[in-house]
């Protein structure tokens, strides 16, 4: 199963607001995909320009790749790091 068909059921758990992309927002994105590897995120109407710039700046800083973009939703991926025995 694709990573696009597995977040089709997720429901956005960080929001991306007026502020935009802070660096507090940032450590937020990071501690979703710690717990969950596969997140959405939504822009609400005042960040929208954000959706429309290159996002590779803040997505190397997580570490994480962009699945989908769909309306004022995208989708992250950042595998999760295997556990040390």
């Amino acid at each position: 199963m694709d990573l696009k068909a597995q977040a089709h059921h997720l429901k956005p758990i960080v929001m991306v607001g007026k502020n935009g992309m802070t660096e507090s927002l940032i450590q937020e994105i990071d501690a979703a995909l710690k717990a969950h590897e596969l997140i959405k995120i939504k822009f609400q109407e005042a960040a929208l320009e954000i959706l429309e710039q290159d996002p590779t700046d803040w997505l190397t800083k997580l570490k994480a790749e962009r699945v989908n973009t769909q309306g004022h939703v995208m989708t992250l991926f950042r595998k999760k790091p295997k556990k040390k025995a």
